[in-house]
């Protein structure tokens, strides 16, 4: 029977009626049914789908350069990709994320997609694919194999740029307030106990340098995903594809993209090793790690007021109890630290993943891919929201700081070069039962000058041969 409202395609298990609104076809379809996964279709990933667009849209002039696609079938779908690139069609990407077929699923989305709209272009309904095949035309010399891990290393090259800017961005944010906060001393700790006096400008510049060491390795990371396997077809033999076609796609691509991509030396090996997805993974933990321990600091830096260290005011964003009036929450440093338990456990998952891989193809790359694009895009969203809603309004309890440092049996450190290490822990034990001050003892056993104690004593003194 009829029905205006649908149009019939054929796959290798049959005929299905695919609504004539969609561009997607029997494939996706397929799939849409199969792996009602996680919610979480190709669209929430804009830059996968530019990745796919710039990968068939490549294949398309390289197919044409060696003669193997005509002018008008290559226009068509080089005309079908700008669009999608530029970001058009993207709802018509609904494949889940996490789906078996080793990313087969994906791959067909798009070949159906830029076919249905190709078609359009030339005149044609969707679905007449004896003039422009998904497969046949979009899919020339490609498989699965080749184009879903290259597409991922490309979206993950994309995202890993906004991250670095974003994490360049909350580094600033902290450098400035190291330079607001450079002369306000405080006690440091280690192992939460009194060590020595610094400046809070240290601990805050101590946070942006520890950020920006990590852009560094994210940059190291992202030279890794660089290199592609396009040409590798289905196993890394080539096979289906014409003489000089790897080389000349991956020009292409590279010209389309602006990302400096490599074709890999070994395409077997390349086609089945997921390595550098790994590393890039680890250093997304290694990221989230230091982010979580900066949020750890300015938790406990900030506890109280009265009953904690109190000794910084992290901004008020939301009251904090329905129970206890008054109460505030360090619900920014929370809310990352949870962004970076989630990414650790996504390292789990790529890690397990990658091992998971069997002779000449990992079939567990869409896993590999939900993980890291959620690493990437909530560690994104974690440092917005840090530096916006946090760091920026951070104020410093100056005053308390310095009578801390004051009070403190720290000083008694400075004191060792002049009275000796034994001499010193005994003025420290005496000061902290006694309750009196360090300089309060020495002078009355004589063992220093009061004008040499003011001298040994000073914060700001002390804080400058930190920092020799």
């Amino acid at each position: 029977m009829h029905d205006q409202h649908t149009r019939e395609e054929h796959d290798l298990l049959g005929v299905r009626r695919v609504p004539v609104t969609v561009y997607y076809g029997i494939h996706t379809l397929r799939a849409v049914e199969n792996f009602a996964i996680t919610g979480k279709t190709l669209s929430a990933c804009p830059e996968l789908i530019v990745a796919l667009a710039s990968i068939k849209q490549a294949a398309a002039l390289a197919n044409f350069e060696l003669g193997k696609l005509g002018a008008i079938t290559k226009d068509a779908i080089v005309a079908a990709c700008e669009e999608i690139r530029s970001g058009a069609l993207h709802d018509q990407f609904v494949v889940d994320l996490i789906q078996g077929g080793a990313g087969t699923s994906t791959n067909m989305n798009a070949n159906e997609v830029i076919a249905n709209r190709a078609l359009e272009l030339l005149g044609r309904s969707r679905g007449e694919y004896d003039e422009l095949h998904p497969n046949e035309h979009v899919n020339m010399s490609q498989s699965t194999n080749d184009v879903y891990p290259t597409a991922l290393k490309i979206a993950s090259w994309l995202l890993a740029a906004r991250l670095d800017a974003r994490l360049g961005s909350l580094a600033a944010a902290f450098a400035e307030k190291a330079s607001e906060f450079q002369d306000v001393i405080k006690m440091g700790r280690t192992q939460l106990q009194d060590a020595v006096p610094m400046t809070l400008g240290q601990e805050f510049g101590a946070f942006a340098h520890m950020i920006e060491e990590d852009r560094l390795r994210l940059r190291e990371a992202a030279a890794l995903i660089c290199e592609i396997n396009m040409g590798a077809t289905a196993i890394g033999t080539g096979i289906n594809a014409p003489p000089g076609y790897a080389l000349l796609v991956k020009d292409r691509l590279r010209e389309l993209t602006t990302i400096p991509l490599l074709t890999a030396p070994n395409l077997i090996e390349a086609t089945q090793d997921c390595g550098a997805f790994v590393q890039v993974s680890s250093v997304l933990k290694r990221i989230a790690l230091k982010l979580s321990k900066i949020c750890n600091d300015l938790r406990l830096l900030s506890s109280g007021p009265q009953a904690g260290l109190n000794e910084i005011n992290l901004p008020a964003r939301q009251a904090g109890s329905s129970i206890m009036p008054g109460k505030v929450n360090p619900v920014i440093p929370e809310v990352v630290n949870q962004v970076a338990f989630e990414v650790i456990g996504n390292d789990v998952t790529v890690t397990l993943a990658a091992e998971g891989g069997q002779l000449q193809l990992n079939a567990f790359e869409p896993v590999i891919a939900y993980s890291l694009f959620n690493s990437f895009s909530h560690l994104e969203a974690a440092c917005e929201t840090l530096e916006t809603n946090c760091v920026k309004g951070i104020t410093a309890n100056r005053e308390l700081l310095r009578s801390t440092v004051e009070a403190s049996l720290g000083l008694v450190t400075a004191l060792n070069p002049y009275i000796g290490y034994a001499t010193a822990t005994a003025i420290a034990l005496e000061a902290h039962q006694t309750n009196r001050s360090v300089v309060e003892l020495v002078l009355e056993k004589g063992l220093l000058r009061e004008d040499e104690l003011q001298v040994i004593l000073q914060p700001e003194y002390l804080v400058g041969r930190i920092c020799q």
